[in-house]
């Protein structure tokens, strides 16, 4: 008697082949991924090389008392941050207050987000605009940061975007055309088209699966068409 019978072999034989095809392209997917985050660096990714190794802190003196300046504040956090050169306390993460003045600050301008932009990039880095976002879209590349802000572009073939906080004045991150194809890679590897960091996706969990049943079916088809195992069995 054969190791499996005819009809039941063509079945996994189709399985298989259908299988392979269904999933190939994700296989192709997270091989060329996989690939590329190999062979990249991933300071590089983060566009390191377009900013400036070292960012001084900028000292400041005269600063008046945090009793003296918001008295009736429930203080539960403190920062004392540089907005182009000009002193601001950031208090409980939602308040800017200068820190001689004491007089709140809504959100910086574009002149002051260019300045502090300026302090971190590369000053060889030209400016070719500026722009205010108050939304940002599930797969746009400033996804999940603090809004309103600013971006700042720079001319040239990367198409480098730095970015800003509007309400605070910090320096966001850097997006350029090698981070671009990193994130959109990242999305096909990890199957999560949302937010990109999700390894417990639905759709994940199936492909591997499916994936572990294409492998499984192939070392039985194998061992079913050996001709040493159906000498043996059959």
């Amino acid at each position: 008697m054969p190791i499996v019978r005819r009809k039941t072999a063509g079945w996994i034989r189709k399985a298989h082949r259908y299988l392979g095809i269904f999933l190939g392209l994700q296989f192709l997917m997270w091989t060329i991924s996989g690939m590329y985050f190999s062979w990249t660096d991933i300071d590089e990714i983060h566009g390191d090389h377009f900013r400036k190794i070292h960012v001084h802190p900028t000292s400041f003196s005269g600063l008046s008392g945090l009793t003296d300046i918001a008295a009736e504040e429930e203080i539960h956090s403190v920062e004392l941050k540089d907005i182009a050169g000009e002193p601001y306390y950031w208090l409980n993460g939602e308040k800017l207050i200068h820190a001689r003045s004491g007089r709140e600050k809504k959100e910086i301008t574009e002149a002051e987000a260019v300045q502090i932009a300026g302090k971190y990039m590369m000053d060889t880095l030209k400016i070719s605009a500026v722009e205010r976002i108050t939304s940002t879209g599930d797969h746009h590349e400033y996804r999940g940061g603090t809004l309103p802000a600013f971006v700042i572009s720079y001319a040239g073939p990367k198409n480098i975007k730095a970015y800003v906080s509007a309400l605070d004045g910090t320096f966001k991150s850097v997006r350029y055309r090698d981070w671009r194809w990193f994130d959109f890679l990242w999305m096909t590897h990890t199957m999560d088209y949302d937010t990109r960091d999700d390894f417990n996706t639905t759709v994940l969990r199936a492909f591997s699966l499916l994936g572990l049943i294409t492998v499984l079916s192939g070392f039985v088809l194998w061992f079913i068409s050996s001709p040493r195992m159906i000498k043996l069995f059959g």
